[in-house]
């Protein structure tokens, strides 16, 4: 990544009754065992759906429906490149998840998830989820792409 560059980042919001999946970094990772939502870097030549289709697949090996980006977050953590979030509600997935590339995955009850270590950048939209039980509205131009 070029100096000063922004890394892009696709993230899911993984649903179940009034749960929502929460994957917790390996201890050996850059900010070890924080919280966060399944996804990953955006590569070149990626949309952020596509993006996140691929690191769903790595990461808990499910077939997914990526629905609308309902938020996109900014980001500068100490020592690191800015990085941007985008956040998308995923419609449907399929198998059950496994975990293929985390410490720990759970299903996390919504009114449990500020409860948890999450990374400081996923902190603001932990609360949106906490406060609205539904899936969140989409960003206006928030479609999949």
């Amino acid at each position: 990544m070029a100096p000063g560059s922004v890394l892009e980042v696709a993230a899911g919001i993984l649903r179940r009754d009034a749960h929502v999946l929460a994957c917790q970094r390996l201890p050996e990772a850059s900010f070890g065992l924080r919280w966060e939502f399944p996804g990953g870097k955006i590569e070149r030549g990626e949309s952020p759906a596509q993006a996140l289709r691929r690191e769903l697949r790595e990461e808990l090996g499910i077939g997914a429906e990526i629905g609308a980006e309902v938020a996109r977050i900014g980001h500068t953590y100490h020592d690191h490149a800015p990085v941007l979030l985008h956040f998308f509600e995923v419609a449907r997935f399929e198998p059950e998840p496994r975990n293929l590339a985390f410490a720990a995955i759970r299903w996390a009850a919504v009114a449990e998830l500020a409860s948890l270590d999450w990374l400081e950048a996923d902190r603001d939209l932990v609360r949106r989820l906490a406060a609205s039980p539904g899936p969140l509205p989409p960003l206006p131009g928030g479609a999949p792409r």
